[in-house]
């Protein structure tokens, strides 16, 4: 595979990461297969490996620090903090006293003494930004990590990020993780313009839309059984009218794939690789035989008629679904920040 600089870093990725979400309880159970599909996948020239301390509860992070004994140095190694780990309420967020512990925990699963990459899962409106970025610097400093970023931010956070660092005099944040596929576009109408103002890394995750873009939807058969239904139902649930029109356009996708010679993973990877401002795309393969069937996408130079079709079948920074977004702010999930009520107090 080529490289591609990762922002202003000066750091060569694959056009392809290796997404680890799929390794352990969620998904592939069988962590000896997880392990080969890994080891597979830097043989076939993938050189960025992305994981999440939530992924199984940690799983995910010990089977690809089991994977990488031999291999560590070779690898850009990323993963995230933010979500509730275990029982105790303040084993989750972005306060510093989370971050240090979370730091040693992943450490310790992934068996290195350093990560290349250590990214914010998602904003927490109850920290101040200050209090985590002042934390993430501290990391950088003492070694423990490299570079850190943020997934899934809106775009005032991300620039409220770079301005924050810049007037702390901190290290800021110099990747950004959006959602971003042909179904989910809302990326394109500022987190894309942003990352490349400021020079951000991007490596968009689900690029095949959560499977929706996999193919095997196609023909009016019933989409496999999956554990995507399960925890994220608003996505998956087929019965939804939203996830109705996915699948209408996932087919309409499928014809032009067809017409243009190519899978429809092709078409909506190569979309996504495609972008100026992207770095490198996470896929997530649960299977050798989907790891095979991606990586073929790197290859793949979409011409400016597909690209215009693409465009005529989902219309430039239309996401089809609010829930393929990843995360909404409490603007929009609590109506008590909408409504001034005479006489209340919050």
């Amino acid at each position: 595979m080529t490289s591609r600089y990762l922002g202003r870093t000066g750091v060569l990725v694959s056009p392809l990461t290796l997404g680890a979400m799929n390794f352990g309880a969620w998904a592939n159970q069988d962590s000896d297969d997880a392990i080969r599909i890994i080891h597979r996948a830097l043989d076939s020239g993938i050189t960025v490996v992305d994981t999440a301390d939530v992924y199984s509860q940690g799983e995910s992070e010990q089977i690809v620090g089991k994977a990488l004994a031999d291999r560590r140095d070779q690898v850009v190694l990323a993963t995230k903090f933010h979500a509730q780990i275990g029982s105790d309420p303040n084993s989750r967020g972005n306060s510093r006293r989370w971050i240090l512990r979370a730091v040693e925990d992943s450490l310790r699963r992934l068996r290195t003494d350093y990560i290349d990459l250590y990214q914010i899962h998602r904003p927490d409106p109850e920290v101040p930004l200050e209090e985590t970025l002042w934390a993430l610097d501290d990391l950088v400093t003492a070694g423990k990590i490299r570079y850190y970023g943020t997934t899934t931010f809106e775009p005032h956070q991300l620039v409220e990020a770079q301005w924050v660092a810049q007037d702390r005099q901190l290290r800021g944040p110099v990747t950004e993780q959006p959602p971003y596929s042909i179904l989910a576009r809302g990326a394109e109408r500022a987190t894309l313009p942003i990352a490349q103002r400021y020079g951000l890394g991007v490596l968009p995750w689900s690029p095949l839309a959560g499977g929706w873009l996999s193919g095997r939807y196609r023909g009016g058969a019933d989409a496999p059984a999956s554990s995507r239904l399960e925890r994220q139902p608003h996505r998956h649930d087929p019965t939804l009218t939203v996830n109705q029109r996915k699948r209408l356009v996932a087919e309409e996708l499928g014809g032009l794939a067809d017409e243009a010679g190519l899978s429809l993973v092709q078409l909506a990877l190569a979309f996504v690789l495609q972008h100026p401002a992207v770095s490198s795309v996470i896929i997530g393969p649960r299977t050798a035989e989907q790891l095979d069937g991606q990586l073929g996408a790197v290859d793949v130079r979409l011409s400016a008629d597909v690209l215009d079709r693409i465009d005529e079948i989902v219309a430039p920074g239309v996401t089809i679904s609010p829930a393929d977004e990843g995360y909404l702010p409490p603007s929009l999930v609590d109506s008590a920040t909408r409504r001034h009520l005479s006489g209340a107090h919050r």
